[in-house]
């Protein structure tokens, strides 16, 4: 009997690394780089307490009813990298004035599409993150962590989504 219990213990741990080695993000790899990229964001002033920030702007479903973007190199392990960061803001009284006044109240999340050459050719090298408002890492309804390809498929996600961006650079901002 412990014979069979260990082997299906087995076959279990076998079958949830390969779906955690298959999973399309949420990784580990992906959320050590995550992690380095928020350390390294608030730093460089790009996130955290009295960060850079642009004019706030009127958004849409799913990143907040107001934004800001910011979009400039960052410097990670050495390699100057283009990052684009949006600041999802929302609640109560949420407007572009609200938020301009006081950011930390409102945001709701911040959501991040780093260039990294060699990455992922079929997304243009774009990595994906999607950070609550402290710099923890998101997470979908099923507990993946949102870092990395995200949602290629459906649930239409970030991928899912920006392929439909005008230019085929998968950035809606720049067209």
């Amino acid at each position: 009997m412990k014979t069979i219990q260990t082997i299906c213990l087995g076959a279990l741990l076998l079958t949830i690394g390969m779906v955690n080695a298959a999973a399309p993000f949420g990784g580990d790899a992906d959320v050590k780089y995550a992690k380095n990229l928020w350390t390294t964001m608030v730093n460089s002033s790009y996130a955290g307490k009295d960060s850079i920030m642009s004019q706030p702007y009127k958004g849409q479903h799913p990143h907040g009813a107001i934004l800001d973007t910011i979009r400039g190199p960052i410097n990670i392990d050495g390699r100057l990298l283009n990052i684009i960061i949006k600041r999802n803001y929302g609640g109560p009284g949420v407007s572009k004035e609200t938020v301009a006044n006081d950011p930390e109240k409102y945001l709701k999340a911040v959501t991040v599409m780093l260039k990294r050459p060699g990455y992922d050719a079929e997304t243009k090298d774009w990595f994906w993150v999607k950070y609550k408002a402290d710099g923890s890492i998101d997470t979908n309804p099923k507990g993946m962590k949102l870092a990395g390809k995200v949602a290629k498929g459906k649930p239409k996600g970030c991928i899912a989504c920006h392929t439909a961006a005008p230019g085929g650079d998968m950035v809606f901002t720049s067209n």
